[in-house]
């Protein structure tokens, strides 16, 4: 069992060694009590291979299913590529 607040500030890398972002917050399923979502702060360089436009202050944050996740130890690496991950839809509020 790990605590959740150890997730966060990981380093998120892509199934390609694509530096992601950093895993900023997780969603919770109260009923389950499970972790459904990761929300990852991106990279300067990742919001321009997604085509976000950069925040003047701060970064753009997406949501990844647990689904994408392939492991976490000392980074979290997901089980997708950059390209692959273009195609995965939001996660909804």
């Amino acid at each position: 069992m790990v605590e959740i607040t150890r997730l966060f500030w990981k380093k998120a890398f892509t199934a390609d060694n694509f530096e992601l972002g950093e895993v900023h917050s997780a969603e919770l399923d109260l009923s389950t009590w499970q972790i459904t979502s990761l929300y990852v702060n991106l990279t300067d360089e990742a919001s321009k291979a997604f085509g976000f436009k950069h925040p003047y202050l701060g970064r753009v944050t997406v949501c990844l299913p647990v689904s994408a996740v392939k492991s976490i130890a000392d980074v979290a690496m997901l089980n997708q590529t950059l390209e692959e991950l273009r195609s995965l839809r939001q996660c909804k509020d």
